[in-house]
């Protein structure tokens, strides 16, 4: 029979740099996992990626054991990485701080398909679009 999930946590992560410290080590040490070897599970799965923000969902199952899914860097975290800027406009869509281009637009796309709600690139990068016009990021033609 299959272990049934406890709990759920989900978290945003910077790869390779978990540590028991907080806030890992707030949200899971009353979970009762082995946070040291969360840890160092989370660190070699995403050694590759060093630098991006990563989101992890976490399943604790009712013997204490745990798995856990990386999905995609976040959209704006992607943007803001690709625009080389450190926020997205205060003033939302009414205020352009940083273009991108097309190619790089289909690249965070990309990217992002498979945890997007979408088919095919076109309709992720319209997404993603939508996105980077609501941080002040225009897409040259």
């Amino acid at each position: 029979m299959a272990k049934e999930a406890i709990k759920k946590i989900k978290l945003q992560i910077p790869a390779g740099k978990a540590t028991p410290a907080p806030p890992v080590g707030t949200v899971l040490g009353p979970a009762g996992i082995n946070l040291q070897e969360f840890c160092t599970k989370y660190n070699d799965a995403t050694r590759d990626k060093m630098g991006d923000i990563l989101p992890v969902e976490i399943s604790i199952y009712d013997d204490r054991s745990f798995t856990f899914v990386i999905k995609t860097p976040p959209t704006a975290f992607l943007l803001k990485k690709y625009a080389k800027i450190q926020k997205g406009s205060v003033k939302g869509s009414k205020e352009t701080v940083a273009t991108i281009s097309q190619e790089q637009l289909k690249e965070i796309a990309e990217i992002k398909l498979p945890d997007l709600n979408a088919y095919s690139v076109e309709e992720a990068m319209n997404i993603v679009a939508g996105t980077a016009k609501n941080m002040g990021i225009a897409i040259k033609d």
